[in-house]
Parts: structure tokens; sequence; C-alpha cells
């Protein structure tokens, strides 16, 4: 009884710190406690487009794509990962295009930085890399950032997060760690270059 509560409590925290959730959460947040970040309405919407409804269309689609449909689990998580990169990939572009303020513009860098290093990791290195730790781990970095030490308090998720995880058997604490640097190291380089 016990470890049913804790499994359920686990699959909870898990299922509502998905990537685009969280983004979602962070961009919300970020709008209204500095709404100068995206110069107006209109970036946010586009932001919430690119990093949270793009993704999300993966978990309806997976069901529509035979290729997907028919690897269960594993070919929704697949095309949940491709759905976010190819929103990573057209939210940068069209920040770019659009002349989007720069604290977007560094929004949607580190995202797709992160996007790039999973995939090098995890497909190429073949060093598994969680991609939850990284999903959850970049928003509260990125409101860190924009926050300062307002934003320090969404530390407070990560150790939730992790819990979750491994009470799921979804993740090491290796992969966990791994995920969780990935975001930071994005960030910097956005900060570096940009």
């Amino acid at each position: 009884m016990e470890k049913d509560r804790k499994s359920k409590a686990a699959k909870f925290v898990r299922t509502v710190t998905v990537a685009p959730i969280m983004a979602f959460a962070t961009l919300i947040l970020l709008y209204v406690v500095r709404p100068v970040i995206f110069g107006g309405i209109f970036q946010l919407l586009m932001a919430v487009l690119f990093l949270t409804v793009l993704p999300l269309l993966a978990y309806p689609l997976q069901k529509a794509l035979p290729g997907f449909r028919d690897q269960g689990r594993d070919g929704q998580r697949k095309l949940a990962f491709i759905m976010a990169v190819v929103g990573y990939i057209c939210g940068t572009v069209f920040a770019f295009a659009a002349g989007a303020p720069k604290g977007v513009r560094q929004i949607y860098l580190t995202y797709l930085i992160s996007g790039v290093i999973l995939s090098i990791l995890n497909k190429i290195v073949k060093i598994k890399a969680s991609g939850h730790a990284c999903g959850v781990a970049g928003p509260v970095a990125l409101l860190v950032h924009f926050c300062g030490l307002n934003g320090y308090w969404a530390l407070l998720i990560l150790p939730v997060v992790y819990w979750a995880c491994l009470v799921m058997k979804r993740h090491t604490p290796s992969q966990l760690l791994l995920g969780t640097i990935t975001p930071l190291i994005s960030l910097v380089l956005v900060l570096l270059i940009y």
C-alpha cells in the first residue's frame, strides 16, 4: 500500500514536470516577474507555441504515426524528443528572424543547445543523460539567470524530480546529474557567446 502511494506520487511528479510543462511554467513566471524579457505578449505566446505546444503534440501524434505508434512508450519518448528539438529549432529561427528581444533569444538558444548536447550524448557518444532532468534544470537555470536571488527557490524542485525518477527507476543518479549539467553548460555557452 505504501509502495503503491509512493509510486503514484512519483508518477505524478514526473508527469507534471515534463519539459514542455516546465517550459510553460517558466515562461509564464518570467512574463509575470520580468515582462521586459519578452517585450510584449506576442513573444510570450510564440515561446509557448515553440517550447510547449509543439513538443506536447508528440503525445497525440504518436498514436497516429505508425512508425511511432508500434513502438509504444519508447516511440512516444522518441517522438517527444524529436518534436521538442523541432520546436527549439523553429523557435530559435523565428526569434532571430522576428528580431525578438535578447532574453527571448537566450531562452531559445539554451533550449536548442541543450537538445543538441543531449542528442550527442545519448545517440552518438552513447552516454545516457536524463532528458527529464535536463527539462527541469534548464527552466530552473533560466529562472535563476533572469530573476537572480528571487529565482533560487526553483532549485527546490530538483530533489523532488530526482526522487521521482529514482523511485520509478527511470534514471540512475549519474544520468540525472548529466541531464542536470547539460542546460547549465548550454546557458553558460549562450551567455559567453551572446
